[in-house]
């Protein structure tokens, strides 16, 4: 059972690319892109929540691209994961509006997702790029 969305692993894992290989200058959509094997189309409504929740900055013009928007120990992977949630999904399910939905399941659900989101907000994108750097060349 997959607790973490597929946008939000990938917002998770484009955030620590750019920490990783924006030193300095903007990381492209394409160079990010090709380093996580993906069309640019998957991944350009990603960076656009990240762009709009504050975690990245979008920079314009030909040496253009994106780059952390605030340090990285001050990014948690709950902030990321968050910006993710804000991406639209046109084929999701409408929810049941039932009384065991809603006084029972939802609740609960909360209370774990309250939980799992303290727990997230302790890892921050310092330590991720931390342990992710001798990785850095291999993702090319």
């Amino acid at each position: 059972m997959a607790l973490l969305s597929r946008k939000g692993l990938l917002a998770i894992a484009a955030v620590i690319d750019v920490a990783l290989h924006g030193r300095g200058r903007p990381v492209s959509a394409k160079a990010l892109a090709l380093r996580h094997r993906l069309p640019a189309r998957h991944l350009e409504p990603v960076l656009q929540a990240l762009v709009r929740e504050g975690i990245l900055k979008g920079i314009r013009g030909p040496r253009g691209g994106y780059e952390l928007a605030r340090e990285r120990r001050r990014i948690t992977a709950d902030d990321i994961l968050r910006a993710a949630g804000t991406i639209e999904e046109n084929n999701d399910p409408a929810l049941s509006s039932s009384p065991l939905f809603n006084e029972v399941v939802k609740p609960a659900v909360s209370q774990a997702e309250r939980a799992f989101s303290t727990a997230l907000s302790r890892i921050n994108v310092e330590d991720l790029a931390r342990r992710a750097e001798p990785f850095k060349d291999a993702a090319t």
